[in-house]
């Protein structure tokens, strides 16, 4: 990674993750970003599918300064705070019945961390202590803390950890699209399915406390969602063996998919919830753990929830994220996020016919991903050293549209892309994005044909 000059040619004492050299961001509106030199980027990927909003939003900005005014800074253990015990009703005003209890961190890790624990608790205050196994998907992205890359999915990106982590047991994530010959894609589905049921046999049903998946993918796997009978199918297993469902919705939740919660679109109601990123739309850090007043409840009379952070319920991350949850309410962005997404589902759909080496559109709403491949039908991916993800959001990047791509597994299932712009995008903007990201995939076609020919 270089070193940038800031200031007067003062080097960056930052340190971050590998990164290819970019400018300094000089300010945002809506949906664009403009660096130091006055070049305008549409934000195609909301961030990490963060900035629900889009950028510079007054309500917010008068929210922050409000609050900052009266208190900053309070402690959960000391004090209740206004802020937080409204967003908790609020919250609990958007999910589905039986959702209404909510516990506030700082991020998608830490509250992935809180489900999980809430989950433990609540089995050991029930007489279930034996239960410990989280299982989770191949592949899958839960966060990078330690407790998170247990579950998450991506054994070659994280090896260098592995010592340090009890690594969960796994099912195979649902590529449903990539299917033996004469299945359908409802039989391929309740086979994943199915596979959960098979990996709780296999460890044995008493040692398994929950399943985590994120019922739109993420990260690790671009938007991929699957069939419809695959949600009550994992309903029915883990009901059947009463182990707990929680639902990653760091991405998919708050708005994104087109319902306030993903998991609206199959009628499933999962046991605990993960909401971060656009809970605050990057504003400030914010995330939150949701679930019933019956895990609550048995977890109370055992002596309360053993868990918590320096920022949980933080009345200014709080106060924020009231102000963004008033902007999805008073401008329909949830909506428009179904809207706009059918729109630029429809047209992501297009390039099909031109890029072969397009696999599949998949997603809901605003959360939108596909991958490149070198073959549709089976999904052999293109070979790791092309480097695909990299070089097709590069290009992009040099023309001003900012998507989000990785590679997963070092590669084993693709390479991965999400445009996800924020839920305010119009009808012209989404053209803008399609011209851009067409010229893109223009220019990286010669490279991708010809590793596909090699190979």
């Amino acid at each position: 990674m270089t070193s940038v000059p800031i200031g007067d040619n003062l080097p960056s004492s930052m340190f971050f993750w590998p990164t290819p050299e970019r400018p300094m961001v000089e300010r945002g509106e809506g949906i664009y970003l403009w660096d130091q030199d006055g070049k305008r980027y549409i934000d195609g990927s909301s961030g990490p599918q963060t900035a629900n909003i889009g950028h510079g939003n007054a309500r917010v900005r008068e929210a922050m300064v409000l609050q900052a005014e009266k208190v900053s800074y309070a402690f959960r253990s000391h004090f209740l705070n206004e802020p937080a015990e409204l967003l908790a009703h609020e919250i609990a005003d958007m999910t589905p019945d039986g959702l209404d209890q909510v516990f506030f961190g700082s991020g998608g890790s830490e509250v992935v961390e809180a489900c999980v624990k809430l989950a433990r608790q609540y089995a050991l205050a029930t007489g279930q202590a034996t239960r410990y196994k989280v299982i989770s998907r191949l592949p899958s992205y839960h966060g990078t803390t330690l407790g998170a890359l247990s579950l998450t999915g991506d054994p070659g990106g994280f090896s260098m950890f592995s010592p340090m982590i009890v690594n969960q047991p796994k099912i195979p994530a649902p590529f449903c699209r990539y299917r033996p010959a004469g299945q359908t894609e409802d039989e391929a589905a309740l086979g994943y399915a199915n596979a959960l049921e098979a990996e709780i046999i296999h460890q044995g049903a008493e040692t398994i406390l929950a399943f985590i998946m994120e019922p739109i993918g993420g990260a690790a796997t671009a938007a991929l969602t699957a069939p419809d009978v695959y949600y009550t199918r994992i309903r029915e297993i883990c009901d059947q063996y009463s182990v707990l469902l929680i639902f990653d919705e760091v991405m998919s939740g708050a708005g994104r998919s087109g319902k306030y919660l993903s998991a609206e679109h199959w009628g499933v109601t999962p046991d605990l919830v993960a909401l971060a990123k656009g809970l605050a739309s990057g504003y400030i850090p914010l995330g939150a753990c949701v679930t019933s007043r019956k895990i609550i409840s048995a977890v109370e009379d055992a002596g309360g929830f053993m868990h918590g952070h320096t920022y949980s319920a933080s009345p200014i991350a709080c106060a924020v994220g009231r102000a963004v949850l008033a902007e999805h309410v008073d401008n329909d962005l949830i909506g428009n996020a179904a809207r706009m997404g059918a729109l630029l589902k429809g047209r992501l759909e297009g390039l099909l016919d031109e890029f072969e080496f397009i696999g599949e559109i998949r997603g809901r709403g605003l959360l939108l991903g596909f991958d490149v491949i070198a073959d549709r039908k089976t999904g052999r991916p293109l070979p790791p050293e092309l480097d695909a993800h990299y070089h097709l959001a590069q290009e992009a990047y040099d023309r001003g549209l900012i998507i989000y791509s990785r590679r997963t597994m070092g590669g084993a299932k693709g390479d991965n892309f999400l445009v996800s712009p924020p839920l305010i995008v119009t009808e012209d903007q989404i053209n803008e994005i399609m011209d851009i990201l067409i010229q893109a995939l223009r220019a990286f076609a010669p490279t991708a044909r010809a590793a596909i020919k090699a190979n």
